[in-house]
């Protein structure tokens, strides 16, 4: 009996570890070159976690955000649509926030580049970034306010990318 109840909690733990649900996206300017990769995924403390690696960005503070629409091909990258909102409102600042798809501001390095992990509480993967239209992960050439409905007055559309079932 103990034997069989071990094996069922391993075999439990190994497929709910299994099924963490994970997606990359590989981010491109308005050129088509190449800034970056992002990684989203499921944690066991149900929190999402994304790991951000670009570069070829200009230097400063800029926003980024997950977008609902899985589509970067629109002229300045409006085919991705909003921010992945699901009922709750933009930015940390305002009561009802942060969107699931909200980010914090990152600050690009004077080489261009931006080496960062952020905490998405509100964010299931497969939910939000694997479902039947995708989400696109964008950069903005300003920095969000954490506040303006939508969108946080972030700013141009300057680099997008969008997600798939497997990680890169």
């Amino acid at each position: 009996m103990k034997i069989a109840f071990t094996t069922a909690v391993a075999c439990g733990l190994m497929t709910s570890a299994a099924f963490a649900a994970e997606t990359a996206a590989t981010v491109m300017n308005s050129d088509g070159a190449k800034v970056g990769t992002v990684s989203v995924s499921d944690t066991e403390s149900g929190v999402a976690l994304a790991k951000l690696s670009l570069t070829n960005l200009p230097e400063g503070g800029i926003a980024v955000h997950l977008h609902e629409t899985g589509d970067c091909s629109g002229d300045g990258f409006k085919s991705a649509g909003g921010h992945i909102a699901g009922d709750r409102e933009h930015g940390v600042l305002a009561s009802g926030g942060p969107h699931p798809g909200d980010m914090p501001n990152v600050t690009v390095n004077s080489d261009g580049t931006v080496e960062q992990e952020v905490f998405l509480p509100f964010l299931n993967v497969e939910e939000h970034l694997m479902d039947d239209d995708g989400a696109a992960f964008v950069i903005h050439g300003g920095q969000d306010d954490y506040s303006s409905q939508p969108s946080g007055d972030a700013g141009d559309r300057i680099a997008c990318g969008t997600f798939g079932a497997d990680p890169a």
